[in-house]
């Protein structure tokens, strides 16, 4: 392994050199063995990831430093955040070129852990490991998983639990949050570099930082539209989690829905529901404004405020393809958007499946009965006579063909999905120490749109009991 450090040579006033700490009996638990032959890391020995990601032995090319910066949580500004449990070992350029991150979780304090401990449980590493993969799969930008390690390193939390890290990736790890912390803490003066920095590496057809917030907003747009159209609820939307690549990042209290409720917070931290699943896209943009008033001195203001214009018209043309793709159609007449409004309201008041109902309602054809397995997720199937009429009749009228139909909502509708209560079955095993159900459900969720017989009794609804539930932020 020939790591680069461009980050920590580049840009040494970002960040501070670290040291990996040893957790206690550590052991391998997962390499994503894919992912691993991706980035031309395949012939990595074992005992090496155990050594750099457990044991605190860094390898031979790698410069851990942990990066700083700033962010709003929850509304308010913390002025110096950084990463506290983190560290970046240095960045592997894959076969194709391409150059990726490998930024280490749960390995120890750094200058920026403030009161914490810098470490990870395994509970939120095996929920992180799990959801940047499915989220992949699903086709939502993400950091990956290539690693994963557990330890019997007591860690308190709520409750004393197993210590564990996980190696992640992603071309990179820049947040909104690094360009804050430069502009409020009277370091503009470095913000240029910044700029040059991610424009030189990471959007290099792109020409200055205009061009270059044009590009985040597209993609935080675009970003947001994916998580909501998947059911998908971050729970921790502060702008120090927002990635300027427009990634799905720092994976905390997350929740993908099951009943549909369209206000569904995951995070108890967050009883004023700032984080709702509906708040997401307004979220987005408040914290696209935040990115804004941080370029401002170096960006002209007119570009930013133009771009920003942007955001909303972006995030409702790619969350309304989506959602016709998801229901199968092929053309867009201008009485769809009630068509969709009405859907919503039914599946909320009923607090209906939103992963199966889609995946079911693929089984509709033009003749003929309502599907049984559409109806047995129906509380009332009475209630939904009038809409289902009106999808059938909108899908003559495109002329659809039944089989090439349900091929097309097959494909964006997944069968498989992180919900929560399959993701508290496998941490429990996990924590007894059986992988198995955890390698079970990874190999489902590598394939979420693919029948997978064999993974039948992932596919079922959370039990009732489960729907709904908030998670904690603790890490």
């Amino acid at each position: 392994m020939k790591l680069i450090n461009t980050f920590a040579t580049e840009l040494p006033w970002a960040c501070e050199p670290v040291a990996p700490q040893p957790l206690h009996n550590a052991r391998l638990l997962h390499l994503n063995h894919d992912l691993l032959r991706e980035l031309g890391l395949e012939g990595v020995a074992e005992a090496d990831w155990l050594a750099c990601c457990g044991l605190g032995q860094p390898l031979a090319t790698m410069q851990p430093v942990a990066q700083v910066y700033a962010g709003h949580q929850f509304g308010g500004y913390s002025p110096r955040l950084g990463d506290g449990r983190a560290m970046l070992l240095g960045e592997q350029q894959a076969p194709d070129g391409s150059r990726w991150d490998l930024h280490l979780k749960g390995a120890g304090k750094t200058p920026f852990s403030r009161f914490g401990d810098g470490r990870a449980v395994l509970r939120s590493s095996i929920r992180e490991y799990l959801a940047s993969e499915a989220l992949h799969a699903l086709g939502i930008p993400t950091t990956r998983a290539l690693v994963l390690v557990g330890s019997e390193e007591p860690i308190y939390r709520e409750q004393v639990e197993a210590g564990a890290t996980v190696l992640r990736t992603a071309p990179s790890h820049l947040r909104f949050g690094h360009f804050e912390y430069f502009a409020w803490s009277g370091q503009g003066e470095k913000i240029p570099a910044l700029i040059d920095y991610a424009l030189r590496h990471h959007f290099p057809d792109l020409a200055s930082g205009a061009e270059l917030f044009a590009e985040v907003v597209r993609r935080t747009a675009r970003l947001i539209a994916k998580w909501q159209a998947a059911g998908f609820c971050h729970g921790v939307m502060n702008t120090d989690n927002m990635s300027l690549l427009g990634l799905t990042l720092d994976y905390g209290p997350y929740g993908f829905i099951d009943a549909y409720v369209p206000d569904f917070v995951c995070n108890h931290s967050d009883p004023g529901g700032r984080y709702a699943l509906d708040q997401q896209p307004a979220v987005g943009y408040w914290n696209l404004q935040k990115l804004a008033q941080a370029l401002a001195d170096q960006v002209d203001g007119e570009a930013l405020a133009g771009a920003l214009a942007q955001y909303e018209h972006l995030l409702m043309l790619h969350y309304s393809e989506l959602m016709r793709e998801k229901l199968g159609l092929g053309t867009w007449e201008d009485q769809d958007p009630a068509l969709f409004r009405e859907l919503f309201q039914l599946l909320a008041s009923q607090r209906v499946d939103y992963h199966l109902f889609l995946r079911r309602l693929g089984e509709l054809t033009l003749e003929g009965g309502w599907p049984a397995p559409l109806l047995a997720l129906l509380p009332d199937p009475a209630l939904w006579q009038g809409w289902l009429t009106q999808y059938r009749e909108r899908l003559v009228r495109e002329g659809s063909d039944d089989n090439a139909r349900k091929g097309r909502m097959d494909a964006v509708n997944p069968k498989y999905v992180l919900r929560n209560a399959l993701a508290q079955q496998v941490i429990e095993a996990a924590e007894g120490g059986d992988m198995a159900p955890f390698e079970r459900l990874f190999a489902a969720l590598r394939h979420p749109y693919d029948e997978q017989p064999e993974y039948e009794d992932l596919a079922t609804p959370a039990p009732a009991w489960y729907c709904g539930g908030e998670l904690s932020c603790s890490s």
